[in-house]
């Protein structure tokens, strides 16, 4: 696919090229990611300034998001990658491996920084969601800030830079100025910008901005940051698609592989067409495991894998809080998701009743959990938020898009972006590429069943 840059990714392509170190922090659906790969190139293969690349991402997105994006434009294929994940020895291996970018998810960057020493082999690191390293306390942050003069290059990419208030900035900041504009030390930073807020026995829960705060810090880390939200900058259609490609992990695979081939090769070999009714029951089966979970013929639920949760978990964390709209397919995603979801400190709820639909409205609720068929029609959610997660896939075109047009609709007034979480080499993609094709989708969840079917029995010998 050929790239043309939209005028904003101009702009920071640009301050990406002409500065050193830059926080690009841009809402979520606005092409970070192609934006710094098309940046890295220019640097590598057109000025000759940059040699090695170091993408520091949450898990699911080192596995999959980076390699799949370069791959899919033409300008960046030719761009070779390299994933530092897994055990130790496959990490070292994969460093030791020639690319253009290594991938590295943020858990082992201690480990990284501590492997190399004093021979950091980078001169240029992308933090992938740096609101990750908002805590100046944390030995993710710690380990960068130790050795940030030996990286020349540096962009930060989040779209909620302060999640919980403008204290997380410092951190952030100081990675890619060694606080030069916010200040050497936090405790510096804090008592310049915030006064002690609650307090008892002596000691201060919370901090409050001082009058004039935010306008002050912004303007001080303007010339190296640059903010834009999805409404003000986004040239595309009102709703926006973004697919999270879920990456299986190896046993996780080796066991869908398996589940997949003994459901299909339960079809006598005879059978020249396969019925509506096989085909839906086959399929629901492997929508099933590309979640995670499937039921027996007793109704039992079987965890298979948690890949999909996992990768919906790192979602909810990058939204940092922003309400978003939840649609399941099945009551075990539904009971899995709330059982990870009670983890946090959020506010989940199910909606079931018009309470939770005024609650949702006045924004007190931070994820909203629901089933398409039950809440399709008729509700107005546009107030509450502009996200929308897809855990589980439907085929129902006209259910999926009904679905989506409870944000959006009338009345709201921020681009509305709707999440796929699409599980790799599953009945996922077959979903993803109906809802594209929108009008013979009866069509095509039969077509490519069957091709499914045949390259399985290929696969193990048969006709």
């Amino acid at each position: 696919m050929k790239f043309v840059a939209h005028d904003y990714q101009k702009h920071c392509i640009n301050k990406i090229i002409n500065t050193n170190k830059t926080g690009l922090f841009l809402d979520m659906g606005l092409g970070k990611t192609v934006t710094v790969l098309t940046a890295i190139k220019e640097l590598k293969y057109n000025r000759f300034e940059v040699n090695r690349v170091l993408v520091v991402a949450p898990k699911k997105v080192a596995e999959g998001t980076w390699g799949r994006e370069k791959n899919k434009w033409e300008h960046t294929k030719m761009l070779r990658v390299s994933q530092v994940l897994g055990s130790e020895t496959k990490r070292i291996k994969a460093l030791n491996t020639p690319a253009d970018l290594y991938i590295i998810n943020r858990e082992n960057i201690a480990w990284l920084v501590d492997y190399y020493r004093n021979s950091w082999p980078f001169d240029m690191v992308v933090l992938d969601e740096s609101s990750s390293f908002k805590n100046h306390k944390a030995k993710r942050f710690k380990a960068l800030a130790g050795i940030s003069c030996k990286i020349k290059r540096l962009v930060e990419l989040t779209g909620t830079p302060s999640p919980n208030g403008l204290a997380d900035l410092w951190a952030q900041v100081f990675l890619l100025d060694g606080g030069e504009r916010l200040g050497r030390r936090y405790t510096q930073f804090r008592e310049r910008y915030f006064d002690p807020g609650a307090r008892g026995n002596g000691i201060v829960y919370n901090y409050k901005p001082k009058m004039g705060t935010k306008n002050s810090i912004l303007d001080k880390i303007s010339d190296i940051c640059i903010s834009m939200k999805a409404e003000d900058y986004l040239q595309l259609p009102d709703m926006v698609c973004n697919e999270v490609i879920v990456e299986l992990d190896s046993k996780a695979k080796k066991k869908y592989q398996e589940l997949e081939r003994e459901m299909v090769l339960s079809i006598p070999e005879e059978t020249e067409e396969i019925s509506v009714t096989s085909a839906a029951a086959l399929s629901n089966k492997l929508l099933q495991l590309a979640n995670g979970a499937v039921y027996d013929e007793n109704k039992n639920v079987h965890c298979i894998h948690n890949c999909k949760v996992e990768a919906f978990m790192e979602l909810i964390e990058n939204l940092q809080g922003k309400p978003v709209l939840v649609f399941y397919n099945y009551q075990h995603d539904r009971m899995r998701l709330l059982e990870v979801l009670k983890k946090t400190s959020l506010e989940v709820r199910e909606l079931k009743t018009p309470t939770d639909e005024d609650d949702w409205n006045a924004g007190i609720i931070n994820v909203l959990l629901t089933h398409p068929a039950s809440s399709a029609y008729g509700l107005n959610l546009q107030q509450g938020g502009n996200h929308v997660i897809w855990f589980g896939l439907t085929w129902n075109y006209e259910l999926y898009s009904q679905a989506n047009k409870r944000l959006h609709r009338q009345g709201q007034t921020e681009k509305v972006i709707i999440h796929h979480l699409v599980c790799a080499g599953t009945r996922d993609e077959d979903v993803m590429e109906a809802l594209r094709r929108k009008e013979d989708v009866q069509d095509w969840v039969m077509e490519s069943l069957k091709a499914r079917i045949r390259k399985i029995r290929k696969e193990v010998g048969c006709r």
